[in-house]
């Protein structure tokens, strides 16, 4: 189990954080992620491997007026 949000969620353990963006429908250009109290860089997203009891917080970016 991993926490997204301050929910928890299965399935993602070993996979990685684009694969969870992609799963969970955010908008790739479009988000911020901090995992585990580290803001992760959208270059290093094909590479940040989930692990077991990792924690996520995930801001997507509107636009509007």
């Amino acid at each position: 189990m991993i926490t997204v949000n301050g929910n928890q969620t299965g399935g993602y353990d070993g996979q990685t954080l684009r694969r969870l963006l992609e799963g969970l429908g955010y908008p790739l250009a479009r988000v911020a992620v901090e995992m585990d109290g580290r803001i992760v860089p959208r270059a290093e997203y094909d590479s940040c491997v989930l692990e077991e009891g990792s924690r996520l917080e995930i801001v997507c970016f509107v636009g509007g007026g």
